[in-house]
């Protein structure tokens, strides 16, 4: 049997048979050419780990909260990632170059600032090529690495502080060795299941000498404790074969430690500084030095600049060269020049700092870490390089409205709130009110006024047209610092669910152990349920000890976690809590009942609820454990208004926990689901689950949300800001899309806008992927495809005429100015491809040898589609698949009617044409002049041709801004009225016409002249 005929009988099967059998390709190869695109905004997020090269000054590393590792080799003006293609976490809690061989780089994952957010890690990662690569070296069982110490004469020899599980109990805590660079590990000091390692000190001139501290720490959902029994300092002399406990020597504090940082001066090993959280002299901590190793101590500050929030800072840093300099972060950076007597603030461009690196060759250059990013300074903290150029940041949740293009709205951990196009440059992103837990909404249908929450009760509404912010909190009794159980409201962190009803844009509801409603834009709210939480007053206490207090809101519990009312009728309300409860009111919040999955575990946060738009009574529940150290995904669906459930996570992980679930508003069969670290879809309801993870670095998916009308997925992420899928329509297709891994197939084409004549699109910039211009077109070529094998793509209009016809792969192409390297075009390969078109018509014919440039002669692309509807065919192996259609509708920003956009692609066509026929004809007339030439022909009839080619273009402009030297000629007359006439979706203006009419029959004279020179030249040269 031929190829080809056996390609049409599986065409031909896939008619009548069944998906099941037919689709033979796995909707997760189908989904293989997509591409989620980062927008933004390009702000650092938290930084738990920073490290550098000493021979190489300009190199630095930083480990983040929930982004991975990131390089940057210009101090700090760029960065780049490095861990998105090995590591399975953006949770990194360490990273140590070896001093000997930098090399080689140990990276330690989990987050080390143990926050009530905090991403879990799974061991430990080794680069040998200065981070190109990395490999897995084990100690997953730790979840937290905080701490990475390397010995200086020997990279194979590392000792790991692993903090263990923040949430639970558990044995794989304390310090571990290598002396085989990873291949191999040993626990070489370890207190109890409930203690671990947080921070090492080496004497580098004696390796074998190392501190080591050790902190009694856990959380709970509503509480934390930082310190215990367990908490200490200990000393080695044998490269960690025994220990000692120096807890308690002379001038230590004599009770309970809680977190300790330790550092060794490299210029005076016998100095050792240690930053204590413990009661001492009437304060919750203290900086203490020794001057004989650690034999006894001396307290030398105990500010409270420094030794507030230890279990979030409480690190010491020593200059190599000068033992009595020190650094100290915390809210502020300080330095100390003696010994820390007199601290003096630094001015780095973000708050909430942890880490510095200082370079031991170069101490006035160091990079420092904090909940902004990382920065550097070269001239010791005088400045600093900037934290807006790492797209690090850690979003709770997205909102979205229905502007053009679509605008996302979120929360940044410790910046605020923000507002940005989700089709343009980072540049346009802006803060807008809220604070950094909040759920910023825009109001429907007017997004210049959108509500944003602050700390404890505080909500505020900004009309960003008035620059006018009010607050509009339902009971604006701000008691911050109190606990839960002293205070009338409780509102949640992460989870602070506010949202507008879509049944009625007026009603904006918010959570908190109420649920509250408010139909005047929060001039009046009315409570509308009773508490909705269990209200249990033991975990509402003031959360820290039991050396001191930490209350910002974080642990806030017995709170409502996510709200969600029906799009078919605005009085059924659903509302689930922190603290496992999901209640459901049919009647507006007269009446509530409680409808919880009974197979959710008891203490679970209900993490999101979504209900169906066609399916009455119908739900859907997530809900995460992992405050309760269980990570396993919950996801549950009912169909009768929560009287029963059933389970949804059959192919999810069973380590990933869910954040988010979403119905497709136009499919309710394509479902999503973020995740502790990716995205999952799923084709059939939640019945089975998929990955789409695609090019989306291993990133915790707080929130996911669906654009319908822009067709986008869109993704909140905790550690790398905002992601974009622009190919809704082509997950839509899925279902019912029969590809065999024999045949080629083309996808139907999502809906495309034309804006701003289509050049460049929405934009783009060094801050975030801008959305392509024109169409995205997704095929499949089957298993047997050989390169080189010829592909065609075929664009028609609804008449069925050609609009262009696209061999591919394209050759490369030079942008349409003539500026930077040629456009390279993608390789074909079996399975799936895309190609985006860019809604023009084909390119006209180019002179030979002319070099476009934007003050002269352009590329001579085609026009561009007008709004209607079009179609594609593939062509391959001879066989023509079935068009499928598409629209192409005009940027709704522009009001330009259909008669508008057809006059001005009318007079593009004619100016087309008008530029295909003259460069046709100077290619002719320079192909005749070179015959010429070369046969040693009529000298006259060279120069004749030679003056009319140089009557129409200057081939003698040969360089960006050759035009400025050289007088540009008609060619390039021809191309300025067309960039004119094409710059926006608009007629014409009447002079636009009248000088585009002038030039078209200038050019038709020039063809006919060129003609006549060539046919005379060529009689000549034949007789």
């Amino acid at each position: 049997m031929s190829r080809t005929r056996k390609v049409l009988q599986l065409s031909c099967l896939s008619l009548v048979l069944p998906l099941a059998l037919a689709a033979q390709m796995p909707a997760t190869a189908l989904t293989s050419a997509l591409r989620w695109r980062s927008v933004g905004p390009f702000t650092g997020g938290r930084v738990t780990a920073v490290a550098g090269v000493a021979s190489e000054p300009n190199l630095f590393y930083q480990g983040t909260a929930g982004g991975g590792v990131w390089e940057t080799t210009d101090y700090g003006q760029h960065w780049r990632n490095i861990s998105d293609k090995d590591f399975k976490t953006g949770a990194i809690g360490a990273v140590a170059v070896a001093p000997s061989n930098p090399k080689i780089i140990y990276v330690g994952t989990g987050d080390s600032a143990p926050r009530n957010t905090e991403l879990t890690g799974h061991g430990m990662y080794k680069s040998t090529d200065g981070g190109k690569t990395w490999s897995y070296i084990g100690l997953g069982a730790t979840h937290i690495i905080s701490w990475i110490t390397v010995d200086p004469n020997n990279p194979d020899v590392v000792y790991a502080a692993a903090f263990g599980h923040l949430w639970a109990a558990n044995p794989e805590r304390g310090v571990y060795k290598t002396t085989d660079g990873g291949q191999t590990w040993k626990k070489i000091l370890f207190v109890n299941d409930n203690t671990g390692a947080i921070t090492l000190a080496m004497d580098p001139s004696n390796p074998q000498v190392l501190y080591a501290t050790m902190w009694q720490m856990y959380r709970r959902h509503w509480t934390f404790s930082s310190g215990g029994p367990g908490s200490g300092i200990y000393k080695t002399t044998d490269g960690g074969a025994t220990w000692t406990n120096i807890t308690h020597r002379p001038g230590l504090p004599a009770g309970i430690f809680g977190k300790v940082g330790i550092a060794v001066a490299p210029s005076d090993p016998n100095v050792v500084y240690a930053l204590i959280q413990a009661m001492y002299k009437g304060q919750a901590g203290g900086l203490f030095r020794s001057d004989n190793a650690g034999q006894t101590w001396r307290l030398v500050n105990n500010s409270m600049d420094i030794t507030q929030r230890a279990f979030y800072y409480g690190y010491v840093y020593v200059d190599p060269k000068d033992a009595n300099t020190i650094y100290l972060p915390n809210v502020g950076v300080y330095v100390s020049h003696d010994a820390g007597k007199k601290l003096i603030p630094l001015r780095p461009p973000h708050g909430d700092n942890h880490v510095l690196w200082i370079n031991p060759n170069h101490p006035q250059i160091f990079i420092e870490g904090n909940d902004g990013g990382a920065t550097v300074t070269l001239n010791g903290g005088k400045s600093f390089s900037s934290e807006n150029n790492q797209p690090t940041g850690q979003f709770y949740h997205a909102n979205l409205d229905n502007q053009f293009p679509f605008h996302i709205y979120g929360a940044q951990q410790d910046r605020g709130s923000n507002d940005g196009s989700s089709a343009a440059p980072t540049a346009v992103w802006k803060t807008v009110t809220g604070g950094e837990m909040s759920w910023d909404v825009p109001t429907p249908g007017k997004p210049w006024i959108s509500y944003g929450s602050g700390y404890y009760s505080q909500e505020m509404r900004e009309n960003r047209r008035m620059g006018l912010t009010t607050n509009v909190s339902p009971w604006p009794e701000y008691k911050f610092g109190l606990a839960g159980a002293h205070i009338k409201y409780r509102y949640g962190w992460n989870h602070h669910a506010v949202i507008f009803s879509p049944d009625n844009p007026h009603e904006l509801l918010m959570g908190a152990n109420v649920l509250f409603e408010t139909l005047d834009q929060g001039l009046h709210w009315k409570a509308i349920s009773p508490d909705l939480t269990r209200n249990d007053k033991s975990k509402q206490a003031r959360p820290g000890g039991p050396i001191s207090a930490d209350v910002t809101g974080e642990e806030m519990f017995d709170t409502i976690s996510s709200i969600a009312v029906s799009p078919q009728d605005g009085n059924e309300i659903w509302t689930g809590s922190d603290d496992g409860l999901v209640y459901l009111t049919r009647d507006a919040g007269a009446h509530w009942t409680p409808v919880r999955p009974p197979a959710l575990p008891t203490w679970s946060t209900i993490t999101c609820i979504e209900l169906s738009r066609t399916d009455a009574g119908t739900a859907y529940v997530s809900a995460s454990r992992y405050d309760w150290d269980d990570f396993r995904p919950y996801i549950y669906k009912t169909t009768d208004y929560g009287k029963t459930w059933t389970a949804l996570t059959a192919g999810l992980p069973q380590d990933q926990y869910i954040e988010s679930v979403r119905l497709d508003p136009s499919d309710p069969s394509l479902m999503f689901a973020g995740t502790s670290a990716s995205v999952y879809f799923s084709l059939n309801g939640g019945q089975q689950w998929q990955p789409l993870k695609l090019n989306l670095p291993a990133v915790r998916v707080n929130d996911v949300e669906i654009q319908p009308e822009q067709h986008a997925v869109v993704l909140a992420t905790f550690g790398r800001g905002f992601w974009v899928l622009d190919n809704l329509q082509f997950l839509e297709q899925l279902n019912g899309a029969n590809v065999s891994r024999d045949a080629a197939y083309v996808f139907k084409p999502q809906q495309a806008w034309i804006t701003e004549g289509g050049r460049g699109g929405f934009g783009g910039g060094a801050g975030g992927q801008h959305l392509a211009p024109g169409v995205a077109v997704f095929y499949h070529l089957p298993s047997d495809y050989t390169a080189g094998a010829p592909v065609k793509l075929t664009f028609s209009d609804a008449n069925g005429n050609v609009v262009n016809s696209i061999s591919l792969p394209e050759k490369p192409m030079r942008n349409p100015f003539g500026f930077g390297p040629p456009r390279r075009a993608p390789k074909l390969h079996a399975g799936m491809n895309s190609f985006q078109w860019n809604l023009r018509y084909p390119t006209a014919v180019d002179v030979k040898g002319i070099f476009n440039t934007g003050f002269s002669a352009s590329v001579p692309i085609g026009p561009e589609v007008v709004p209607g509807t079009y179609y594609v065919a593939l062509t391959y192996d001879g066989q023509t698949t079935p068009k499928q259609a598409f629209t192409v509708t005009l940027d709704p920003r522009w009001h330009s009617t259909q008669a508008d956009l057809e006059q001005q692609f009318d007079l593009l066509m004619r100016l087309h044409r008008a530029v295909n026929q003259l460069d046709v004809n100077l290619n002719k007339a320079i192909d005749a002049r070179a015959a010429l030439r070369k046969s040693g022909g009529n000298s006259q009839a060279v120069d004749k041709l030679t003056d009319a080619i140089n009557a129409y273009v200057d081939l003698k402009i040969q360089s960006g801004e050759g035009a400025l030297v050289y007088p540009p000629r008609l060619r390039s007359w021809l191309s300025a009225i067309t960039n004119q006439v094409g710059q926006a979706p608009v007629a014409p203006t009447v002079s636009m016409v009248e000088v585009a009419n002038g030039y078209i029959a200038q050019a038709d004279a020039a063809v006919k002249r060129l003609q006549a020179d060539v046919a005379a030249t060529g009689g000549a040269t034949n007789r």
